[in-house]
């Protein structure tokens, strides 16, 4: 009943203000916190790291839950355009959501440009789910049940990892190199995942590719195009309304997941623009977390709420 009247209140929100169209909303960079305060992917020195600085340390900035008992986890993507982090509305305050719906959760902060270009956010992104996974008893996480979150430039990611991941290298010296680096779930807002013409939006991934890139590079970053039946599920949310990124990049990624047989849902609202985030302020859209936390429940990725 309690999942059915929250169904009922999402639909009525929905109609009630479904012709309700919101301002753009910006993603205010916000710094990720010191090294020191963090889990560094590589302790030793990223691979391909230009400097010293912490620019040149993709981390993660652990929510973690108190108590016993194993549970799932996440590991947030904010967005930025590839070139700045929304740390603090697309990182810490979707951490402590998940924290308050029983599951931990793993801000990261990813190389950015133009400092750093394809392919290495996306390394950095593969690199996360590896170290959590490997780290998995110690932070009383579910090794099977560890997901990416990410909004924009962060949803464009965690579609990547969604569609690129191996089984690890068991003949790696590095025990974190040697397990799986598949999500369980994947969780994609307002994302770019393709780069088919007339589909599209002011994020080109210019910021991560260049203006000139090569047809492979093209196709590499295009999630759409490596669906498969071992793609994990997805839940996917956008808005009609968002000119940043295109919403049929949304309805395209979930064909291409329909056709391959694999779980997905999909939610795309009538008003709202790019970057809101959570979106707690907004009458429709403030839902959307909601619809999340029931699609998680459903497939034992959240515990049932009491």
């Amino acid at each position: 009943m309690f999942f059915i009247r929250r169904f009922l209140l999402a639909a009525f929100c929905g109609v009630l203000f479904c012709g309700i169209s919101f301002a753009q909303t910006v993603n205010t960079p916000t710094a990720p916190p010191p090294a020191g305060n963090t889990i560094l992917l590589w302790p030793e020195g990223a691979p391909g790291a230009v400097g010293d600085t912490l620019d040149d340390k993709p981390r993660l900035e652990p929510f973690l839950l108190k108590g016993s008992g194993m549970h799932s986890a996440v590991i947030v993507a904010p967005g930025g355009s590839y070139t700045h982090l929304a740390y603090d509305k697309e990182g810490v305050k979707v951490a402590q959501w998940f924290n308050a719906h029983g599951v931990s959760a793993f801000v990261l902060t990813y190389r950015l440009t133009p400092r750093y270009l394809y392919p290495t956010p996306l390394l950095d992104g593969k690199r996360a789910i590896r170290w959590v996974r490997s780290h998995a008893a110690e932070y009383g996480v579910d090794p099977a049940k560890i997901g990416v979150l990410g909004f924009s430039a962060g949803g464009h990611l965690v579609g990547y990892l969604g569609t690129h991941f191996d089984a690890g290298d068991a003949s790696s010296s590095d025990p974190v190199e040697q397990v799986s680096s598949r999500p369980d779930f994947v969780v994609g807002c307002y994302g770019r995942y393709t780069l088919e013409p007339g589909i599209g939006g002011s994020f080109t991934l210019d910021s991560l590719i260049g203006k000139n890139p090569s047809d492979a590079v093209r196709q590499d970053v295009a999630s759409v195009l490596h669906v498969t039946a071992q793609t994990p599920p997805f839940f996917i949310f956008s808005t009609t309304p968002d000119t940043t990124v295109s919403s049929m990049n949304a309805t395209s990624l979930y064909n291409a997941l329909k056709l391959a047989g694999v779980p997905v849902e999909l939610h795309i609202f009538d008003a709202g623009s790019h970057g809101t985030g959570l979106a707690q302020q907004y009458p429709t859209l403030k839902v959307w977390p909601l619809l999340m936390d029931a699609w998680m429940q459903e497939h034992g990725w959240m515990p049932a709420e009491q």
